[in-house]
């Protein structure tokens, strides 16, 4: 709507610039998240939120047109979560990929394959 100083940086965005937030570059940057590539479910826990710097966890994004469906998607997750660990056991295999290897420059975060085990309960 209107030309922006980005603070104190001397970057100028001018009106109708379309500008995208790297949202995968900002999860990984080991500035922000030691050792980023390890899979640390332990960083998101309540006692460790005040850990994350302010807007450098963007799942959703942010501020007034952050995604409508937030709420939703992460009920839904948390409920397939559930019945899925209720009636099955997963568990590594030789075959699977130690870390594992993801796919670069995509705009979701994509293994290139996950081999696992599944047993059934």
């Amino acid at each position: 709507m209107e030309d922006v100083m980005l603070g104190n940086t001397g970057v100028k965005i001018e009106k109708g610039v379309i500008a995208e937030i790297p949202v995968y570059a900002i999860h990984h940057d080991p500035d922000h998240y030691p050792d980023p590539f390890t899979f640390i479910p332990d960083r998101f826990m309540p006692e460790n939120r005040g850990h994350i710097k302010a807007y450098t966890y963007l799942p959703f994004g942010s501020g007034p047109r952050n995604c409508i469906g937030m709420r939703f998607a992460l009920l839904e997750a948390k409920l397939a979560l559930a019945k899925i660990s209720q009636k099955f056991r997963f568990s590594r295999v030789t075959d699977t990929d130690v870390p594992v290897v993801f796919n670069k420059g995509r705009a979701l975060c994509q293994a290139k394959r996950l081999v696992v085990g599944i047993q059934k309960r």
